[in-house]
């Protein structure tokens, strides 16, 4: 009995080595993440709900969910309009200042289409509201590419020509 016992021990830990041994590769593989701030953990919350929203906006049976989904999307981006982007930290002192405003305007643009999404999935009108997500993407895509860090890319050396 005890050598039964011995032997499924051993074979389930060497079937289990090669999955665990391809999780360890895949943690070396991501590297170390960057810090993450309040503003990045409010947008990734708001990120998770434009997803779920942006799979499910079409269909009116989901309106309720997609409601919910609005709800969070407008409570990160409010919570937004406290912080600044970490950029702000790169900039010379002269122009943080704008460089905020700046991007409490762009915040604020986008909770008034955040709105208009809200009254739209309220008045069952899955059309203007699947097409309000995409402006919302296409402000999204633009706003970062001015209010964000740029991302350093992996396994790419820069050529000094």
């Amino acid at each position: 009995m005890k050598l039964r016992l011995l032997t499924f021990s051993l074979i389930s830990a060497l079937a289990a080595l090669p999955v665990l041994r391809a999780q360890d590769d895949d943690m070396k593989k991501m590297g170390p993440k960057e810090p993450q701030t309040e503003l990045t953990g409010k947008m990734e919350k708001l990120q998770d709900a434009y997803r779920k929203l942006g799979r499910q906006i079409k269909d009116a049976s989901k309106n309720e969910d997609s409601l919910q989904q609005v709800a969070i999307i407008r409570e990160m981006a409010g919570d937004a309009l406290k912080l600044q982007p970490d950029k702000t930290k790169i900039l010379p002192e002269a122009d943080q200042a704008k460089f905020v405003d700046d991007f409490h305007v762009k915040m604020k643009e986008f909770i008034a289409t955040v709105d208009q999404l809200d009254a739209a999935l309220k008045a069952n009108d899955n059309e203007t509201a699947a097409k309000l997500v995409d402006d919302m993407k296409t402000m999204r895509n633009d706003d970062h590419k001015v209010f964000q860090k740029e991302k350093k890319k992996k396994g790419k050396k820069e050529h000094k020509g």
